[in-house]
């Protein structure tokens, strides 16, 4: 099977008018990314790396955060929904319309799919959708998504759709979200909104992944039992937004094995994280 590339990826979507109206691919570039414009606004992907480092060179990782890209193991990537120059998009709470709100957030999920494929990245794509989508669409969530990645011959288990911390905290929504999502072949993270709602997970349909801030943890003291309560629930624990080599340390001494965010950054400033599809 040829692996897909950007603008084959971009041509099995003119199938569907309203990717064709709003997706296109930047010239010139030698590695031309794909990006999209919605109402006078353009919308590019960026990505940031999850790692393992519970494999080899975390020694090397810690001194070295520079060159993170060259150690360890990526589980996968976030996708991070950007305008140009890699500023953080944030047009989305400019936008009242409901319906509007739900065609934004599918192409930009869409746009970072395509990129993400299109580039032969390895891993998982990790996606995070807007908690006004889920309100908006009343049943059967993932459906509509998983039907587009198809039709240009994605996989849909190598994405893992996000639910915000405002959904994990009503565990019966929670619970119907996961499902909805996991019968449509994708896997599923929950962000917890703080340390003490791991105690609900266990209720709810059982998660692919679940998601933290590593800062805030620290800042509670909770590192360690967190970790010992999602070992005990065989659920991987992601420790996201760590900023510095001491957060970093703190949590590989209390067992962290998934983390993301800034410290990991192989080239430059912080990529953008607040938001993100």
């Amino acid at each position: 099977m040829i692996p897909p590339t950007i603008p084959s990826l971009l041509e099995h979507a003119t199938a569907h008018p309203f990717l064709h109206e709003h997706l296109a691919l930047d010239a010139g570039a030698p590695s031309a990314l794909a990006h999209a414009h919605f109402h006078g606004m353009r919308i590019e992907s960026g990505y940031q790396p999850i790692f393992d480092v519970s494999m080899s060179g975390i020694q090397t990782l810690w001194s070295a955060p520079e060159s993170a890209d060259r150690f360890g193991d990526e589980l996968g990537f976030q996708a991070l929904t950007l305008s140009p120059g890699g500023m953080p998009f944030d047009r989305f709470e400019s936008i009242a319309d409901s319906q509007e709100l739900v065609a934004l957030d599918r192409l930009a999920r869409t746009l970072h799919a395509i990129n993400f494929f299109g580039a032969q990245q390895h891993g998982l794509l990790f996606l995070r959708v807007h908690e006004r989508l889920l309100k908006s669409v009343k049943y059967d969530h993932g459906q509509h998504f998983s039907s587009v990645l198809i039709s240009l011959g994605l996989n849909p288990s190598r994405i893992v759709i996000e639910l915000p911390s405002a959904a994990v905290a009503h565990r019966t929504f929670a619970g119907y979200l996961a499902k909805s999502y996991q019968r449509h072949g994708f896997k599923v993270a929950g962000n917890l909104p703080n340390a003490g709602h791991i105690m609900t997970v266990s209720d709810m349909a059982r998660l692919d992944f679940l998601k933290i801030d590593g800062a805030a943890v620290l800042r509670d003291s909770m590192a360690k039992p967190l970790i010992a309560y999602a070992n005990r629930l065989h659920i991987p624990l992601i420790f996201d937004r760590v900023a510095t080599e001491a957060q970093f340390d703190s949590l590989q001494q209390f067992g962290a094995r998934f983390v993301q965010g800034p410290l990991f950054e192989p080239h430059g400033p912080a990529m953008p994280r607040d938001r993100v599809d």
